[in-house]
């Protein structure tokens, strides 16, 4: 078994646990999203292994559990996850910590840095949210950890050449982007509660005159 992937997924997890993430469920506003998180986001991790495909890619969803919990909510949430995803499909406690990993704290922590980029050196508006984080900032960090998992020779591998696989999940990375955008809009405008990452107050300008 890789020693790495436990230890890297224990690091994550001591440093988020360290921020006391349970403090922000105080309020209950974010108890919806989190529930939704661990009802319906192993279906999408467990669904290779339920029906055989020659690529065993899925939607992750983790961008989105990001912006909606927080970074150090997210991380033990996608620990979860991969847990319960074990419990409906066939998989061994290697491929669930891959998969925490790859399809949970990879991209979760690059779309986290890459949100803290945004907001200190681009403008922080509800467009920039949107389509930067949420849209083009899911299909980057998802392509960037898929890559990654792949020239590492992680677990979660596929039967066909490695430049195809590459093609392939540059493809379910625009799908997780297409997910994560179009449900932050709809949060944005209608569940803001839902949000642990947006703020009014930074990304909607005071009206002038």
């Amino acid at each position: 078994m890789d020693t790495l992937t436990p230890l890297v997924l224990l690091t994550a997890l001591a440093m988020a646990l360290a921020m006391r993430p349970w403090r922000l469920l105080a309020n209950g506003g974010l108890l919806s999203p989190l529930l939704a998180a661990l009802v319906i986001t192993p279906w999408l991790w467990a669904l290779p292994w339920l029906h055989r495909m020659p690529i065993q890619l899925q939607l992750s969803g983790a961008c989105l559990i990001g912006l909606a919990l927080g970074w150090p909510l997210a991380v033990p949430v996608l620990c979860g996850v991969a847990v319960i995803a074990g419990l409906i499909a066939p998989l061994t406690l290697q491929q669930q910590m891959d998969m925490a990993l790859w399809l949970g704290i990879v991209p979760v922590t690059l779309s986290f840095g890459l949100g803290m980029a945004l907001r200190r050196w681009v403008w922080k508006n509800l467009f920039v949210y949107i389509l930067g984080r949420a849209f083009l900032g899911t299909a980057v960090c998802m392509f960037a950890s898929g890559a990654l998992a792949q020239w590492t020779g992680q677990s979660l591998t596929t039967t066909v050449e490695p430049e195809l696989a590459m093609v392939a999940r540059w493809l379910i990375a625009w799908g997780d982007a297409f997910m994560t955008g179009m449900l932050t809009a709809i949060f944005v405008a209608f569940r803001p509660q839902w949000l642990a990452t947006w703020s009014d107050r930074l990304y909607v300008p005071p009206p002038t005159g």
